[in-house]
């Protein structure tokens, strides 16, 4: 009764159960009831209270990887694992994780045009498998595409594969409508900002636009430091009862070096939405510190000995080390002023924002497509990518900063900010970020992101 069929000649012997799949098989096969879990991670099986069958009494818990999760299915004879995404898993690993083992299914999936998309796997998002009593592939899903329509509603998009009937598989994307509830979350930075957010269950997409939105008040290569937190408000996807992925930042309250800096996005009535300090001032329009994400200073402003020429130089802005290739994006709203190639600063892009602010961004392999002299360019969009042109001893953006065409640290230099809200948009603003503040209230020390209402 417990023969895995096609995938093994093997038999499961109920007095040694081999893995977490087959005493969840058994269980469900003999209708015993699962307890709760205990400290470490350990699984307690609660046996019926008479009679208590003997052949389980030495067999009391059992340890389970922290990412995997067992689902029991409508179906009583079908049992769902459901694994995280870690960065680095392989498909290989994933189907290890969940003990899914059908012969041909890892070929196929790495070969089938219509399983492409599983080709991509994004940290965070989950990888369920249906099995029957026996432990027989149903079906496997991928939940990897959360979106929205023209219309703002959210859908997701998944892989589903099954067997075919002939010892092969077929595979389609499914799509349907989802869920957006919105979340809170607080983490503390103790080594990096993307290793805070991880442990908080923070998903990428929402600390990358904390970081878009933060970059203005904060540089995230060189500010942060230990013990710095931040708290975040921000929209999910779900479908089934399952995370399937995030939206838009709604609020964000940074705390760098005892300082606290906060966002909140915010739109008027006929008007487009930005993000706003909880002051009501716009940050759409403030110079980001940095127009490369995530990189490292390999030469700050000022005086330096040139590595090409020799001697000591003035060093008019700071160079940000990066693999070439890495996309460049502009610091501020602006006009496309020069673009083109510039003796030593190689392949550059100058941009004339408003007032006497310009910026320069060199060095470039190449310029982003369809980009031109007199072209307007918004805050965070890409410009160009990182290169090696010109005097340059490796890849990396050179960026300079200038008033009234002087150049001045970028770094240090006091950033301009954008205009204040009025009184009538002053006031809903207010509602809106009150209800993001309602949500702060609900933190408490190492809390898991609370679920709150549909939106």
């Amino acid at each position: 009764m417990f023969s895995k069929g096609k995938r093994s000649s093997s038999h499961l012997n109920i007095h040694q159960p081999r893995s977490a799949r087959a005493l969840f098989i058994r269980a469900g096969l003999i209708t015993l009831a699962l307890g709760s879990f205990v400290a470490a991670g350990a699984l307690a099986v609660v046996m019926p209270s008479s009679p208590e069958p003997q052949i389980y009494q030495a067999r009391t818990a059992l340890t389970l990887p922290s990412d995997l999760t067992v689902l029991q299915a409508q179906d009583q004879q079908a049992y769902i694992t459901e694994t995280r995404i870690r960065r680095g898993d392989t498909l290989s690993a994933l189907l290890q994780r969940m003990e899914v083992s059908e012969e041909g299914l890892l070929q196929f999936l790495t070969h089938d045009k219509k399983a492409r998309s599983i080709y991509k796997l994004y940290p965070g998002r989950t990888v369920q498998a249906a099995l029957d009593a026996n432990g027989n592939l149903q079906w496997l899903r991928y939940r990897h595409t959360p979106y929205s329509d023209q219309s703002g509603q959210g859908l997701a998009s998944w892989l589903e594969v099954r067997p075919d009937g002939n010892n092969g598989f077929i595979a389609q994307e499914q799509t349907d409508l989802t869920q957006t509830r919105v979340r809170v979350a607080q983490a503390t930075i103790n080594s990096s900002l993307f290793g805070a957010s991880d442990q908080a269950g923070i998903p990428d997409n929402i600390t990358l636009q904390m970081a878009d939105v933060m970059g203005s008040k904060i540089d995230f290569l060189k500010d942060l430091r230990k013990g710095d937190s931040f708290r975040v408000v921000y929209e999910s996807y779900g479908h089934e009862g399952q995370d399937v992925g995030s939206g838009r930042l709604l609020a964000v309250e940074f705390i760098n070096q005892g300082k606290i800096h906060e966002a909140a996005w915010f739109q008027p009535e006929n008007g487009s939405g930005g993000y706003y300090d909880f002051s009501g001032q716009s940050l759409k329009g403030a110079f980001l510190r940095t127009a490369l994400k995530f990189t490292r200073i390999s030469s700050t402003f000022g005086g330096r000995r040139h590595p090409v020429h020799g001697g000591w130089r003035d060093h008019k802005g700071v160079d940000y080390a990066a693999p070439s290739g890495t996309p460049i994006h502009a610091t501020a709203d602006g006009t496309v002023e020069f673009i083109g190639r510039q003796n030593g600063y190689g392949n550059t892009i100058i941009l004339k924002h408003h007032g006497q602010f310009t910026t320069l961004y060199a060095h470039q392999s190449r310029f982003a497509a369809g980009l031109r002299k007199g072209d307007r360019v918004e805050q965070g969009q890409l410009i160009g990518y990182v290169g090696s042109t010109g005097w340059a001893t490796g890849p990396h953006l050179h960026y300079e900063f200038r008033i009234a065409q002087k150049a001045v640290d970028p770094l240090s230099v006091d950033l301009p900010v954008a205009r204040v809200l009025d009184a009538p948009q002053r006031k809903q603003f207010q509602q809106t970020l009150a209800s993001y503040q309602n949500s702060f209230a609900l933190l408490h020390t190492d809390a898991e992101p609370v679920k709150l209402a549909s939106r």
